[in-house]
């Protein structure tokens, strides 16, 4: 049998048990079961949950609803890291709770950058009629 390596990508049981614990954590920060002035004050999104291979920690990816406040966001979930595990153990059937760490997510940002990239002169001199027509 072989053993998947490092760059196979998460596994399926590890994609299943993030959107599980995504969801979780999406559901406790929505309700605003959490009692942080911080957290009470934002609308926290939560697009994607990295799950280790042994399925012990899960890294959240997060962003603040506008963007804004996004360091204060994330020390206030890692605040309170102890309430949500908690959370997300009531919620995810799993043997062991994971542990949670946070981190912003970058994901609009690189999407901006690479339209930055497809809308610079460069780009679309390259993508220009003149390339169509083959002259």
């Amino acid at each position: 049998m072989r053993k998947p390596t490092e760059s196979a990508g998460p596994t399926q049981r590890q994609q299943r048990v993030a959107e599980l614990v995504r969801h979780a954590i999406a559901e406790v920060l929505s309700r605003g079961d959490l009692q942080d002035p911080v957290l009470s004050r934002h609308v926290i999104t939560v697009p994607e949950v990295r799950m280790s291979p042994d399925l012990k920690l899960a890294t959240a990816y997060v962003m603040p609803l506008g963007g804004e406040d996004e360091q204060p966001v994330i020390e206030a979930l890692e605040r309170n890291r102890k309430v949500l595990r908690q959370e997300v153990a009531r919620r995810v059937n799993l043997k062991f709770a994971p542990d949670l760490r946070f981190r912003r997510d970058e994901t609009f940002d690189e999407a901006a950058r690479i339209d930055r990239l497809l809308r610079s002169d460069k780009v679309q001199r390259d993508l220009g009629p003149d390339r169509d027509s083959g002259e």
